[in-house]
């Protein structure tokens, strides 16, 4: 009995799985196609079943690809900050990480396909950012600039770009285009706030995130100078596409983000995981407005 419960599991644990591929990571993509859609200015009521298809396709599918991913070349790294997660702590066995990962980018490829052929290079654009960020040798991680920038661009410019580009089945137009970037752009303050919870590992491991390379208070001023300058950005061009009443609701949330800001400041690092759940909310609800502005223009 005591040899068979310090046996090592032959295959994974089905909960183990799951949190794998972080269901509460799926958000920031799944908002950012809707926001895409939206922003299309396409009626959308004939067009949900490909609405819902690309929210399933960029969330649980692609974004938990790249989780699964990311735990995968992780390990090392999770073994000292997280060691309870799947994969270190053995709930997925041997090389089930990397299988489960491989598996889930053919599924996203084939998913992506349904889409048509905006759909499926956008597809692959993002599983290749996502090993792109990960793997060895590219591992784009280990730069503080380079890897949220990366993510950024994953988790909220290039959905945003997918669901409008789906629905029209062509290129956005630029306004479109331009919002999606700035918003993306401003998702790498995001990034970096998240880096916060893996300080200890990162600096064993070398990966050079801003919290590493500059220390909590100064990658925390940068993340939220980041933030704020997009959605600014936002803002002005509102202003100048005839959007004012959007414009100043945007204005009245970095306001509010301001406040919270304050709150960040006085202790980054255990302060960060609050402003994730707080800062970012009013960040995604201008996003939403903004959708609905561009929406207008069309």
């Amino acid at each position: 009995m005591i040899a068979s419960a310090l046996s090592p599991r032959r295959y994974p644990e089905p909960r183990a799985m799951l949190r794998l591929i972080k269901p509460i990571t799926w958000f920031p993509p799944v908002w950012a196609y809707l926001c895409g859609s939206v922003s299309a200015g396409v009626p959308l009521g004939g067009q949900w079943g490909l609405v819902l298809l690309g929210m399933i396709l960029s969330g649980p599918i692609v974004c938990g690809m790249s989780q699964a991913a990311n735990d995968w070349c992780d390990r090392h790294v999770d073994a000292v900050n997280e060691p309870d997660r799947p994969i270190p702590s053995g709930r997925i066995p041997g090389r089930w990480g990397l299988w489960i990962a491989l598996a889930m980018t053919g599924l996203s490829l084939a998913v992506g396909w349904l889409l048509g052929p905006w759909g499926f290079y956008a597809t692959v654009a993002g599983v290749i950012a996502a090993w792109a960020y990960s793997a060895e040798p590219v591992r784009l991680k280990r730069s503080g600039w380079w890897g949220p920038g990366l993510v950024g661009l994953s988790y909220e410019g290039l959905p945003w770009f997918t669901g409008a580009a789906v629905l029209l089945g062509a290129a956005p137009r630029f306004e479109v285009v331009m919002v999606a970037l700035l918003y993306a752009l401003g998702a790498h303050g995001i990034m970096t706030l998240n880096d916060f919870k893996a300080l200890e590992g990162d600096r064993q491991h070398g990966v050079r995130s801003l919290p590493v390379v500059l220390g909590p208070e100064v990658a925390a001023r940068i993340a939220c100078t980041v933030m704020a300058m997009a959605q600014v950005l936002v803002v002005a061009l509102l202003l100048v596409w005839g959007k004012p009443w959007q414009g100043l609701a945007v204005t009245l949330l970095i306001v509010a983000q301001f406040a919270a800001m304050r709150v960040l400041f006085r202790d980054p690092k255990g302060k960060a995981p609050w402003y994730n759940g707080t800062g970012v909310v009013l960040y995604v609800t201008g996003m939403m407005i903004s959708a609905f502005a561009l929406r207008g223009l069309a």
